[in-house]
């Protein structure tokens, strides 16, 4: 007969109702502080290792410069974009949407897949508050038993000096990486000037930095792991996107159940009962940063942060028992015991129809990409003027022009009429030498013979020519009398 996990532990009343409440919230409503113990082992060293990869990254990538440029900017505010280098000007903005929605698409079928390995391993909120809170939180205040000791303790010139060091660390801490992130929004240049610069010179921006770096504060000092619980909607969405198949941090029920704790009869081999694997120590939950038991199932609040991993495999090793009692891997490859009966199969036709989706985004924003013309012209009839009449056998209209350099060399760019015959274009001053990464401004006259006219509303054709090639088309209105 099979192993039920949930029917072994039907007196558990707590294990039951575990998804009736959150491990961070008591019965009356008001918060349970989560202290998580230090966690240590071959995947906190791993994690370690990409945390502090993609910290140096972050901090680094909004001073490295390319072209003059910063390798990243996201600057909402004057919309321009730069991603890796490349500059994304507001006529490209479709880009930059298209890109955030293949990367959002691509969490996604990694979630499908891996579970919230994004949570566990790649999350800014994870990475600031495991790797950087949490770690000073641990040298001031020690592990997470003197930690409960000395908030518990009442307040004495010790307690206060080392909340106060803390919390003071922790709103330096808040102020760097407000400023780190601002750094991504209006660029080095800009954030220096507010920093150096008299405060009435940048009353806004000061604003700006003194208000997210209290809400940094509040995330990291006090809303922490709610943050991922209550707060974020990914955690929300995630489990739309796991199936059985998803691989994910997960107890093995059937060799760990039913727990027990150690007895004499366990030493001397006397012991008759059943046994499984799991000693009941609560390792792997008093090492959980969201405060679950891992050993309940799948659920929201896990981040996939494999503190607990770690922390069962080292129990394991000292009671001489096989580690891997939690592990990543899917529900139905314990359910089944596909180790004995095969692989799991991970690419169903679920994942498959998301990894369908995610490369045709790929392929579009690709291929617009690569067809993005270097440099951009918009032509337009020059609003609030009519038609003008040149002679007895002529029209002309006016028309603004905007060349905008997308590329990191100056251009050379002439606009030219293909339609219809016999149309002239006149320029009204210099405008093509385009400077690079710059947009310059012009007018022009086009005068057409009344003979190659037809009617109040005529079409004009224009090439866009950028080092004597042709690389763009557009298409306007030129206004005539009505006979």
């Amino acid at each position: 007969m099979e192993t039920n996990y949930y029917e072994l532990d039907v007196l558990n009343e707590e294990h039951q109702n575990f998804r009736n409440e959150l491990a961070t919230i008591n019965k009356d409503g008001t918060r349970k502080w989560v202290y998580a113990q230090e966690s240590s082992g071959r995947f906190t060293r791993a994690r370690s290792i990409v945390a502090y990869t993609l910290l140096a990254f972050l901090v680094i990538t909004p001073f490295i410069r390319l072209h003059g440029n910063p390798l990243m900017l996201l600057n909402v505010i004057e919309r321009k974009f730069i991603i890796l280098g490349v500059v994304f000007w507001p006529q490209d903005f479709y880009l930059v949407v298209l890109i955030l929605l293949t990367f959002i698409l691509s969490i996604g079928v990694f979630t499908s897949i891996l579970g919230r390995i994004w949570c566990g391993w790649a999350c800014p909120q994870t990475i600031f508050l495991e790797f950087v809170f949490r770690k000073v939180e641990f040298l001031i205040e020690g592990n997470a038993r003197q930690q409960i000791a000395l908030d518990k303790a009442p307040m004495s010139a010790t307690k206060f000096a080392r909340k106060a060091l803390k919390h003071s660390i922790f709103l330096v801490l808040a102020w760097m990486i407000c400023n780190l992130f601002l750094s991504y929004i209006i660029g080095t240049d800009e954030l220096f000037a507010i920093i150096t610069s008299p405060p009435s010179q940048h009353i806004s921006g000061l604003t700006a930095m003194v208000v997210f770096s209290g809400l940094f504060y509040g995330v990291f000092a006090r809303f922490r792991e709610q943050a991922c619980v209550v707060a974020c909607p990914y955690g929300r969405f995630m489990s739309a996107l796991v199936d059985p198949d998803t691989i994910a941090v997960t107890y093995d029920f059937k060799r760990g159940e039913p727990r027990h704790k150690p007895t004499k009869a366990d030493k001397t081999g006397t012991n008759t009962e059943p046994r499984g694997d799991c000693i009941d120590c609560g390792q792997c939950v008093v090492v959980c940063p969201t405060a679950i038991d891992i050993r309940n199932g799948i659920q929201l609040e896990c981040v996939n942060c494999t503190a607990c991993i770690d922390a069962c495999d080292t129990v394991m090793t000292k009671i001489k028992k096989p580690t891997g009692l939690i592990r990543y891997a899917s529900a139905n490859a314990i359910k089944h015991d596909y180790a004995a009966n095969g692989a799991p199969k991970l690419f169903n036709t679920r994942v498959q129809g998301y990894i369908g989706v995610l490369l045709v985004l790929l392929t579009v924003v690709t291929v617009l990409f690569l067809r993005r013309p270097e440099v951009e012209a918009i032509v337009m009839r020059q609003p609030g003027t009519l038609f003008q009449k040149v002679g007895e056998d002529k029209i002309a209209n006016f028309y603004t022009l905007q060349f905008i350099n997308k590329t990191f060399t100056p251009k050379t760019a002439e606009i030219r009429i293909l339609e219809p015959e016999g149309a002239t274009l006149t320029p009204l001053g210099e405008y093509g030498n385009v400077p690079q990464q710059n947009v310059q401004h012009g007018r022009f006259l086009v005068t057409i013979p009344k003979a190659a006219l037809h009617g109040a509303y005529n079409t004009v054709r224009f090439g866009v020519f950028v080092d004597g090639k042709l690389i763009k088309e557009n298409q306007t209105t030129f206004l005539a009398p009505e006979h």
